[in-house]
């Protein structure tokens, strides 16, 4: 029997992405496997039936018999609590999961038989890459990010030479120098903007240099990063000497980007409501943590707050789903690629070897249990 792929609609109206794309569905459908999609999948990105049906899929309007048929469930979000139970046991479902806040989840989920892969637990190996979507989803929010604080700016961001007068470039500060980060500054910088930027890595300055950048040194002592890239949780002694360097540069700055985050932890407070007293009338602050927790003293995720010395905060959520046709397309390969990367050509079977440094990583339920060593329950034997 062939493996029997759904993907559904995101059930919430402000989601725009969907997780398979017609490119990823048509390397699908190639090796084998059989799509369906619900009706109305692509309205909000800008795909139609007639794309998915030409890549291969099929299209149904029986969200719930084709959640309980299908071998291999993909989603963006974790899938709504009422679902869980309508899927088949044994079915491997993708999607992102956020399993350091949603414990419940996992117990469904497990208590569902499901196979159950978390997109943000990933290895950041070279091998894994090119399935990761958490990456590839946060290079496009850090592009969005300068995007929407150049549309709120009163101002251009390149110098330019006019009759009037020469206009001076803005100046872009990005706190936070990974994924989001790096896109961050390389877009500024392709807009014309003077950036600089702070990690407390010190490692990445040469990254900051490479994109045209000017890093933002400060001496926080000894630092370091978890093994999947992030940076450590700093002292309350280095918070404070990074604040008060930070506070230097935003006093300056039209833009600032924070894109600072702990994985599996709230983000770290950043731009204190004194560093926003300090800053210009008319500059912005866009805070890509706003959904954990906040960077910016005062960020409320999906809404614009203003100052009362006139800083537009912009506690942005979801960036990627305002450019979601690409957003779908590289979402769309990273689940291709993971696919793929497990398929077996000769039985055309999805071949999950539990002992691949990339499954061990990534998978939170198997068999009826929670089987991640960082979230199986503990035991009277542990």
């Amino acid at each position: 029997m062939p493996v029997n792929v759904f993907v559904p609609r995101e059930p919430s109206t402000s989601e725009s992405r969907v997780a398979l794309d017609p490119v990823a569905i048509h390397r699908l459908t190639k090796l084998g496997l059989e799509v369906q999609c619900e009706a109305g999948l692509g309205d909000r990105c800008g795909f139609t039936a007639d794309d998915f049906k030409d890549a291969g899929a099929t299209e149904t309007g029986g969200r719930r018999a084709a959640l309980g048929e299908a071998d291999l469930v993909l989603r963006i979000h974790p899938p709504p609590a009422d679902e869980i139970p309508v899927m088949k046991r044994g079915a491997v479902h993708l999607s992102f999961l956020d399993p350091f806040n949603e414990g419940a989840l996992l117990g469904q989920l497990a208590e569902a038989g499901l196979t159950a892969v978390s997109l943000e637990m990933i290895p950041r190996t070279t091998l894994a890459q090119k399935m990761d979507a958490l990456s590839s989803q946060a290079s496009l929010a850090g592009y969005a990010a300068v995007i929407r604080a150049a549309d709120r700016l009163g101002t251009i961001l390149p110098m330019m030479m006019t009759p009037a007068g020469t206009l001076s470039p803005a100046r872009v500060f990005v706190i936070g120098v990974g994924v989001a980060g790096l896109q961050a500054i390389a877009t500024a910088k392709r807009l014309g903007a003077r950036v600089e930027a702070f990690d407390t890595r010190p490692d990445v300055a040469d990254q900051i240099r490479s994109l045209g950048a000017k890093p933002v040194e400060v001496d926080l002592g000894e630092t370091s990063q978890t093994g999947q890239g992030y940076a450590t949780k700093l002292s309350d002694e280095q918070l404070e000497l990074q604040r008060r360097a930070m506070a230097r540069v935003c006093a300056h700055s039209d833009i600032v980007i924070t894109t600072a985050k702990l994985f599996g932890r709230p983000a770290p407070l950043i731009i204190t409501e004194e560093i926003l007293g300090s800053m210009k009338r008319g500059s912005i602050a866009v805070d890509l943590a706003a959904d954990s927790g906040g960077n910016v003293a005062g960020s409320v995720p999906g809404e614009e707050i203003l100052t009362p010395n006139g800083v537009l905060i912009i506690g942005a959520s979801g960036l990627e789903g305002t450019i979601a046709k690409h957003a779908s397309q590289m979402f769309g390969a990273n689940l291709a690629n993971w696919i793929e990367h497990f398929w077996d050509p000769e039985t055309k079977q999805l071949k999950l070897d539990f002992d691949d440094e990339i499954l061990a990583g990534c998978v939170l339920t198997h068999a009826g249990a929670v089987v991640h060593p960082q979230f199986k329950p503990a035991t009277s034997s542990d």
